[in-house]
């Protein structure tokens, strides 16, 4: 990885690290009373002061998700680094790795009781960003805090949008495997707290991250940005991609506690419902994803969304109910939402120009032979990927079709064909060292010579 990649996986991990940190304080409902008190749990259990959790909540609020990175630093040593800094960062990874549990503070008071360094020379934010791009400060930075717990009993949004509750439910299996193989398939869906209105939905043949990460692709596309995503301690809710791609977008990501079905009451409740159309699936006799799809579609639109449900009301539909919120809706730019659903790995460019991304080969172009670049992704879609290295303009690059025929390659670039030499400026500088040799040598056999002509004399 270069270290540009490096640097920016670092700043966005510290502004992750502290996203999760005042996730709590970015509820609106809250009083300035409670903030008090919940910034003074924070402070005391990430060891940080009151000012610097409410620095970071006015910057969050002020600027997103971007100004909770530290700022860019400039490339050139900093002269207040001690001259033999590159030996205390190893020293500093070598005390890491002897204890990984220790702290960025403990390992610099270590070495400054062992006088390797002056006190309060060395800072923990510069040490810290060295360690994690040396690959070892990864771990530390990995424990993000769990989610505020929150109550299970009776409650309800005033407003859509500002809560949404989401699930994965066994559907009915389908003969969609090989040679007609049944396959399982699962519902992934997201409905508005305040209304029960489903946003958005979708039947699939995995239960993997990727199809909670479409669903709410599919819902902030649709219905616009939501306040906070309430989900269970499922893999695929509390990944860190997900919760990336929340922070980027100003989502608050909260957790359910584990094993108390009845704090999700709202989906739990809509996954009864959906038993009823499991059923007339099957007897449907559905043969495809296709088809379960439409049918879902139309049992939500001409069905669930159009029945009078017991918790909004005399005669009111979760369509009356969305509808007439007066709360109105967020919709963000569309290539603001694709760049935070975006996946981002590094791969190595092979000796043909190509790299390997999901058993497939994509042509990012000879020039960056031997190169490691960074690669962006729609986990739902790999026909297309994004490409960036370096300084370059970020490119799009796509899957290579191996066909019957070989199609000319890419012109080489100019500075990396070889050139025709005049001469080997290699035997030219071995011949020049040859002869300057060979003139000290009769030097030394001359003067050997008049010292033993001189004998004679004597």
């Amino acid at each position: 990885m270069s270290d540009t990649t490096a640097a920016s996986d670092w700043r966005e991990e510290i502004a992750l690290q502290r996203h999760q940190i005042i996730a709590p304080l970015l509820d609106d409902m809250l009083d300035s009373q409670k903030k008090q008190q919940i910034r003074a749990e924070r402070a005391e259990k990430f060891n940080l002061s009151t000012r610097s959790i409410f620095r970071y909540e006015t910057s969050y609020r002020k600027g997103g998700f971007s100004a909770l990175k530290p700022r860019e630093r400039d490339k050139r040593p900093s002269p207040k680094l001690p001259d033999d800094f590159e030996e205390l960062v190893q020293e500093a990874i070598l005390l890491k790795r002897e204890v990984p549990s220790r702290s960025i503070n403990q390992i610099i008071l270590i070495l400054e009781m062992e006088d390797r360094v002056e006190p309060g020379l060395l800072a923990r934010s510069t040490l810290q960003r060295h360690l994690f791009e040396a690959g070892y400060g990864k771990k530390q930075m990995k424990k993000y805090v769990e989610a505020k717990s929150t109550s299970a009993g009776r409650f309800v949004k005033p407003h859509r949008m500002m809560l949404i509750q989401a699930d994965i439910k066994y559907g009915p299996k389908l003969p969609i495997g090989k040679n007609g193989a049944k396959v399982q398939t699962y519902l992934s869906a997201a409905i508005d707290d305040h209304s029960r209105f489903v946003i958005a939905s979708g039947f699939y043949d995995n239960q993997e991250a990727a199809i909670v990460e479409d669903t709410f692709h599919k819902a902030i596309l649709t219905c616009g940005k939501f306040d906070s995503g309430y989900v269970d301690n499922g893999k695929q809710y509390v990944s860190k991609q997900l919760i990336k791609t929340f922070a980027k977008l100003g989502i608050r990501h909260m957790r359910c506690k584990p094993y108390v079905a009845k704090s999700k009451g709202k989906i739990e409740k809509f996954n009864d419902f959906v038993n009823a159309f499991i059923a007339e699936a099957k007897a449907a006799k559905v043969k495809s994803l296709e088809e379960i799809n439409h049918l879902w579609e139309v049992w939500l639109q001409a069905y669930y969304h159009d029945k009078p449900h017991d918790a909004l009301g005399d005669g009111i539909t979760p369509l009356m109910e969305w509808n007439r919120d007066s709360r109105p809706l967020t919709f963000l730019d569309v290539n603001v939402v694709a760049e935070a659903f975006q996946h981002r790995e590094v791969r190595n460019v092979d000796k043909s120009g190509c790299i390997s991304f999901k058993s497939k080969k994509y042509e990012v172009g000879l020039s960056l032979i031997g190169a490691k670049v960074e690669i962006a992704y729609d986990p739902m879609n790999y026909e297309a990927i994004t490409v960036t290295y370096r300084d370059m303009e970020p490119f799009e690059a796509k899957a290579l079709v191996i066909g019957e025929f070989c199609k000319t390659g890419p012109k080489i670039p100019e500075h990396l064909l070889p050139t025709e030499p005049e001469t080997s400026r290699f035997l030219n500088g071995l011949e020049k060292k040859y002869e300057s040799r060979k003139e000290l040598r009769a030097s030394a056999i001359s003067f050997g010579s008049y010292k033993k002509e001189g004998s004679d004399h004597v």
